[in-house]
């Protein structure tokens, strides 16, 4: 750990101010004059900032610094026992786009139990991937397929469908595969997504429902048809 300097000190104390309104100016002023001092500073408070705006602004600041001393900072807070470090890591890893931010892309990011950080993986992700491991990426999605609420499920598809070709080809090869009811409406309506990118996610799904119902439907014999005809 660095020294901090007077500045940096100033800035820890205002970032844990009881007034949002003071912790959101004191990150919009380290995002605008930016110091090296500040960014482990700014690291550590999106940890534990309750404030969503202020969260969001402190990973404004540390995209203001330079992505030489902060990526692997944010790489190694990716690893916090810390859901919620964990989660603003990999979001402000999205943010800064640096090529090394991918060291942060893990199996077990990727598969996090906590939704918000598994989500802040996905999105991140497709962000870094680097070229020619679009499909590694998309197939290790392929497992979190079903997973958690409609707005869970939601990201996930976004994330296949900005994975293109590479996204389309992995749902292909895992509907070859034996999937829970969940895991399978869920690939299903994300085709579709690719099919009609305009049709809302809840369409999809209903959609996708209403296939797999006719699907495993029960046959109708011949000889019921026969005598249900008019005679």
């Amino acid at each position: 750990m660095t020294t901090q300097t007077p500045n940096a000190d100033r800035l820890d104390a205002l970032l844990r101010d009881a007034s949002a309104s003071t912790r959101l100016q004191a990150a919009l002023t380290a995002g605008s004059l930016p110091d090296p001092s500040f960014i482990e500073v700014l690291i550590a408070r999106c940890g534990v900032e309750p404030d969503f705006a202020v969260r969001d602004t402190l990973t404004w600041a540390i995209t203001r610094h330079d992505s030489d001393q902060t990526v692997p900072l944010l790489v190694t807070e990716a690893r916090s026992l810390n859901p919620q470090a964990r989660s603003q890591a990999l979001h402000t890893l999205s943010k800064v786009g640096a090529a090394d931010g991918w060291k942060a892309i893990t199996p077990q990011a990727l598969a996090d139990p906590d939704d918000e950080v598994a989500r802040s993986a996905w999105r991140a992700a497709v962000v870094l991937v680097p070229p020619g491991l679009e499909s590694e990426l998309a197939d290790a999605l392929t497992g979190q397929l079903g997973r958690g609420n409609a707005e869970m499920q939601r990201s996930l598809s976004r994330a296949f469908v900005r994975l293109g070709e590479a996204g389309s080809r992995a749902l292909e090869r895992i509907l070859t595969h034996e999937l829970g009811d969940d895991a399978l409406t869920h690939a299903l309506a994300t085709q579709r997504l690719f099919d009609d990118p305009d049709e809302g996610f809840g369409a999809a799904v209903f959609e996708a429902k209403r296939i797999l119902a006719l699907r495993n439907a029960p046959a109708v014999p011949d000889d019921a048809e026969e005598e249900g005809s008019p005679g």
